[in-house]
């Protein structure tokens, strides 16, 4: 298994922007969770921070496919540092609105800008394809970035949560703000390995993408599994919380994103025998049958496990 995932990072500039994706990409598994950690430690409540939460994630969903149709217009490294300014900036607003007791309406205001981080696993994975593109290497590297996004996810939580209860409230998105600027200049300035700018030709008919099925179904899968990854957050903190346990908070995530790295790993390192779709139609099946054992946990250990055998079906998915 190594050696097909060491092979990757043969390629010149391959370790510098795939550990600066990591720490770009690190602040999307933070935010969401810290806003709502900042909340119950601030104010007890839960659903100012979840609607904030719910308010971020979906202007980031917004504004994603705005960035990244800038980004393959004009290149990242002139499009991906100006995102991640205007990000970083709204967070930091954000959070001093919270310490100031600013107007609740201020705050959501803040939280639509914040949806401007850019999409940093597209921006690495455009660089991988732009090295091994059709080639057998581009699935396995398209396989660690699964695990590497699901990494973050085991990591992330943990700083968010860990540091909003040990620190102070605001600590979470803080960090995560400073990371995606760290992150994304640097990415951005790992100019030998940024994909070229394709320039389109105005007189090119362009494809109704929206009007593909298969792109639909694809959509309505991540739409799902979007659904997924905000209630897991929310209710592994809520759960925790009412059984006098919300440092478990963080264990319970990471266990959720550890079971999806692991079968990620498996799962690059293997040859495919069947199509994609049956693939995706196999691994979106065993997510909904994981998924109702869920309902069942009485106690936390009961909890941390079943978020560990739900996990596995994400990452191939």
């Amino acid at each position: 298994m190594g050696g097909s995932y060491r092979e990757l990072f043969t390629a010149p500039g391959s370790v510098a922007f795939c550990a600066a994706g990591f720490v770009a990409r690190l602040p999307i598994a933070m935010v969401g969770i810290g806003i709502v950690t900042m909340f119950s430690q601030l104010r007890g409540n839960y659903g100012l921070g979840g609607a904030l939460s719910a308010v971020f994630a979906l202007s980031y969903a917004l504004f994603t496919p705005l960035v990244s149709r800038a980004v393959d217009r004009h290149g990242q490294r002139r499009v991906l540092p100006a995102a991640a300014v205007v990000s970083a900036t709204a967070i930091v607003a954000m959070l001093a609105g919270v310490r100031l007791e600013a107007p609740v309406a201020l705050l959501f205001v803040c939280a639509l800008p914040a949806g401007l981080m850019p999409t940093i696993g597209a921006m690495v994975r455009a660089r991988w394809t732009e090295l091994y593109g059709g080639t057998a290497r581009l699935r396995t590297a398209f396989a660690l970035e699964a695990v590497i996004d699901e990494v973050c996810f085991i990591v992330g939580p943990v700083l968010s949560v860990g540091l909003g209860v040990a620190v102070f409230p605001e600590a979470g998105p803080l960090l995560a703000a400073i990371l995606l600027l760290v992150g994304t200049f640097t990415l951005a300035g790992l100019r030998k390995t940024e994909p070229p700018v394709h320039r389109h030709r105005s007189d090119t008919p362009g494809v109704k993408l929206l009007r593909l099925p298969a792109l639909l179904a694809i959509i309505a899968m991540m739409v799902a599994i979007g659904v997924v990854f905000a209630v897991i957050d929310v209710v592994a903190v809520a759960f925790t919380a009412e059984r006098d346990a919300p440092g478990a908070a963080t264990f319970v995530i990471a266990l959720f994103a550890t079971g999806s790295a692991l079968s990620g790993l498996v799962f690059g390192s293997r040859v495919a025998h069947s199509a994609p779709a049956r693939q995706l139609l196999i691994a979106t099946a065993a997510l909904s049958v994981l998924l109702w054992p869920l309902l069942l946990a009485g106690t936390v250990p009961v909890l941390a496990v079943l978020y560990l055998m739900a996990g596995c079906a994400i990452s191939p998915a």
